[in-house]
């Protein structure tokens, strides 16, 4: 399948960063949790002192109480004191930790959430929703895990190189048997670096094609239920999910290998440590309580070495977790805008001038399009699947750049135009309008959420004048779903135009609205329609002549060129490729809702 053959290759977007430069990156986003850092970093260093203190001290009371110097119960108290004390400094440290690093990712996950409002319409053409959701919430989660791994380690180096000074005072020799050992566990840790990224990364992007495709097939439950594609949905999961299997068996396979090394060397280390310890103390050279501390220190310094080791993993996963999210975050904006401008009110002048567009390089779509609309004019576009309608509205919506030639608004470059505001000032109804999880009055408020209930209301009555509102169970407070789920297609087209009512808009595009309602919700909303089109720029695009044949203007379209404009009547009576549409299409349909009869 298709869906299989890109899983673990990098969307267009990606980049490589350097670790270094991810590293410092994500250190940027702690330069607002300074405060906290700071408390971090003392209960760190207090935490190492109380945890070395630990054994130093029972060290020397097992000295003292083998010479017979010292009392075994104010020794417990002072062991259980200093046990006590280093679990509050470990407590307020990880406490300390898990705000910071919350606040980070709380932050960083924001900034991706914007990235993704920000991206334009043919970023999510290209790219599935599961993927980039995927980013969104799994990589930092990711990233946030490493975080906390590594400020572990710190504490534990920190608590690591605060006893081996000590132990140097104690026996310098055995210290450095010790310290002997780090060379080789830290060039093992390093060496396994570079073979865990590349893993780890394919390991991150099948994961977000599981999610994917899970996401794809909740949204389209319905359509594999009607076409009973159960089982393929199925069998096409069981080949990605197998895929997620291998690519993640093969991450356990290279993270696994490092342990047997490792222990290996923790075994030779202590049986060094041992022997050598031993014979010390058998010859009097050391004490019974100094080797304790030995043999404790050989296990708080194994302990961070082995970290280091199993934490380049999952620091690898952070590295690879944080470079999607910074891909994302960096992703080049396909239109840009060159300007800022605010037109305070749109009179609704459209002018499309030697107009170049193509959705990719090869596949040309318009090409020296050039075409006027009067403000105030309704202009129909009509034309076979493919010539170019619904590119041309989608262009005047900004929502895919140009390649060449110029598109103005009210005579503005409409690259200069300050976008937000821009779109205000447009009203868009398509063929399946996307509602909100919420009642009927929060989805049509959606496009003006300031409006009074009673401009929410008097939206919803200018719409087939509000008859359609009796036929839903709680009226306006009546729950649509998710997606609209809830309410039939007809019940979501009207609660669509009644927000693009309330919207008030100075241009309104109806792009093929009444191609999947049934005739008597066609001419509920064909009266919405003739009311708010009154005075104002429309752009029609439909397969309904109820919708078309009143247009001031008919523009025919093919491949991405206007061969035929003019009234309805006119088209027909030129009797050229207007004419041949109609009769193909339009001549058939219903006239029992089409105001005066077809000559």
């Amino acid at each position: 399948m298709g869906f299989m053959m890109d899983g673990l290759d990098a969307e267009a977007y990606d980049r490589t960063y350097a670790d270094r430069e991810v590293v410092v990156r994500v250190l940027t986003y702690f330069r607002q949790q300074r405060l906290r850092v700071a408390l971090g970093v003392a209960s760190i260093v207090a935490s190492a002192a109380a945890d070395t203190a630990l054994p130093i001290y029972i060290s020397y009371a097992l000295d003292e109480l083998a010479a017979g110097r010292a009392r075994l119960l104010p020794a417990l108290l002072v062991v259980g004191g200093l046990g006590v004390l280093g679990w509050a400094l470990n407590y307020a440290r990880r406490m300390l930790t898990a705000r910071a690093v919350g606040d980070v990712v709380l932050q960083m996950r924001s900034d991706a959430f914007d990235a993704v409002l920000e991206r334009d319409m043919s970023f999510y053409d290209q790219f599935q929703s599961g993927k980039i959701v995927s980013r969104v919430t799994s990589d930092t989660q990711a990233f946030s895990q490493v975080v906390v791994l590594a400020i572990d380690l710190l504490s534990q180096l920190l608590l690591v190189f605060v006893l081996v000074g000590y132990l140097y005072t104690v026996s310098a020799q055995l210290a450095w048997m010790l310290v002997a050992l780090a060379p080789f566990v830290v060039a093992l840790a390093l060496g396994f670096r570079y073979l865990a990224r590349a893993t780890i990364t394919q390991s991150r992007r099948v994961g977000a094609q599981v999610s994917a495709l899970i996401q794809e097939t909740v949204s389209g439950i319905g359509v594999a239920k009607t076409f009973r594609q159960e089982g393929a949905v199925y069998d096409t999961f069981l080949q990605v999910n197998e895929q997620s299997f291998r690519i993640n068996r093969r991450a356990g396979y290279v993270f696994s290998g490092i342990w047997p090394l490792l222990n290996m060397l923790a075994g030779i280390g202590t049986a060094a440590l041992v022997y050598f310890g031993g014979m010390r103390v058998v010859g009097g050279l050391l004490s019974a309580g100094s080797w304790y501390l030995f043999i404790q220190g050989l296990a708080l310094f194994w302990f961070p070495l082995t970290s280091i080791a199993s934490f380049w993993s999952q620091f690898q996963l952070g590295l690879a977790a944080a470079e999607r999210v910074f891909a994302l975050l960096d992703a080049e904006p396909r239109v840009v805008q060159l300007g800022e401008q605010r037109l305070p009110q749109l009179a609704g002048k459209i002018e499309f001038e030697s107009v170049d567009f193509a959705y990719a390089p090869s596949q040309p779509v318009l090409r020296s399009f050039s075409l006027g609309i009067a403000a105030g004019e309704t202009v129909a576009l009509v034309g076979h699947t493919g010539s170019g309608k619904s590119s041309i509205v989608k262009l005047i919506a900004r929502f895919y750049e140009f390649q060449g030639g110029s598109l103005r608004i009210d005579g503005h470059d409409i690259r200069q135009l300050q976008l937000a505001a821009y779109r205000a000032q447009l009203g868009i109804v398509t063929q399946s309008p996307f509602l909100f999880d919420g009642t009927v009055r929060d989805n049509i408020r959606y496009g003006r959420p300031d409006a009074s209930a009673e401009q929410v209301s008097s939206a919803a009555q200018q719409v087939g004048a509000g008859d359609w509102l009796e036929s839903l169970p709680q009226g306006m407070d009546t729950l649509v779903g998710e997606r609209g789920s809830a309410l039939s297609m007809g019940q979501r087209q009207l609660v669509a135009l009644a927000r693009v009512v309330l919207q008030d808009p100075s241009i309104f595009i109806l792009d093929e609205a009444t191609a999947s309602v049934d005739p008597l919700t066609e001419a509920l909303i064909q009266e919405g329609l003739d009311a708010l089109v009154r005075g104002r720029t429309s752009i029609v695009i439909a397969h309904r002549l109820s919708t078309i044949r009143h247009a001031d203007r008919i523009v025919v379209l093919r491949a991405g060129e206007i061969i035929e404009t003019g009234t309805h009547a006119q088209l027909l009576e030129r009797n050229a490729h207007y004419a041949e549409l109609y009769n193909t299409y339009f001549r058939h349909q219903s006239l029992a809702y089409i105001d005066a009869p077809v000559n």
